[in-house]
């Protein structure tokens, strides 16, 4: 297990990897403030929306095992928000620490750039998430906004972190498609 993150797009044979890493998420961290663990159905109508409305959803490889997933979508359903997009970034538990986060995250920065996007967004499940805020650091992004108690899981309140990153020009120019 000395390779390198290969990415590449998920595919449908990527979900129970997928659903499976979600779920440890959903059941033992705050990550996400979902409390139930969807199924692979479910993964699979997720997977699907965010593929059919055109964002980038990847996958990460180390020695042909699975070890992550990606995707941007929609930071809000606003026209007016329609170049600003949110980052996901999970990674499984066998592969921390070992540059899968950052190599998922610099794909999405990168394809979303190209795609003509503006600005992405971080959503950041608790302030503890310490590994999340400081990958996104490290990739140009900045706080913007701690919201205290936004949201309550496993028996407490939890803080969410919000930061940004330009892509491309930013704010600095208006889009080619405004």
């Amino acid at each position: 297990m000395d390779g390198v993150p290969v990415i590449r797009t998920a595919t449908a044979g990527d979900l129970p990897a997928i659903t499976a890493v979600y779920a440890r998420e959903v059941d033992d961290h705050v990550a996400t403030y979902e409390y139930s663990a969807p199924d692979e159905a479910e993964m699979r109508r997720r997977w699907e929306a965010i593929v059919a409305q055109g964002y980038p959803y990847v996958v990460a490889e180390i020695d042909g095992r699975f070890a992550g997933y990606a995707y941007a979508s929609s930071y809000r359903s606003r026209e007016g928000y329609r170049w600003t997009v949110e980052d996901t970034v999970y990674v499984h538990p066998d592969f921390m620490g070992r540059g899968v986060g950052r190599a998922l995250l610099q794909h999405l920065i990168d394809d979303c750039t190209t795609r003509g996007y503006r600005q992405m967004v971080a959503v950041i499940g608790d302030v503890t998430n310490t590994a999340s805020i400081a990958l996104h650091e490290k990739l140009g992004f900045h706080g913007v906004a701690v919201f205290q108690g936004l949201g309550r899981k496993h028996g407490r309140w939890l803080d969410t972190v919000q930061m940004v990153r330009p892509l491309g020009a930013g704010s600095k120019a208006p889009p080619e498609s405004a």
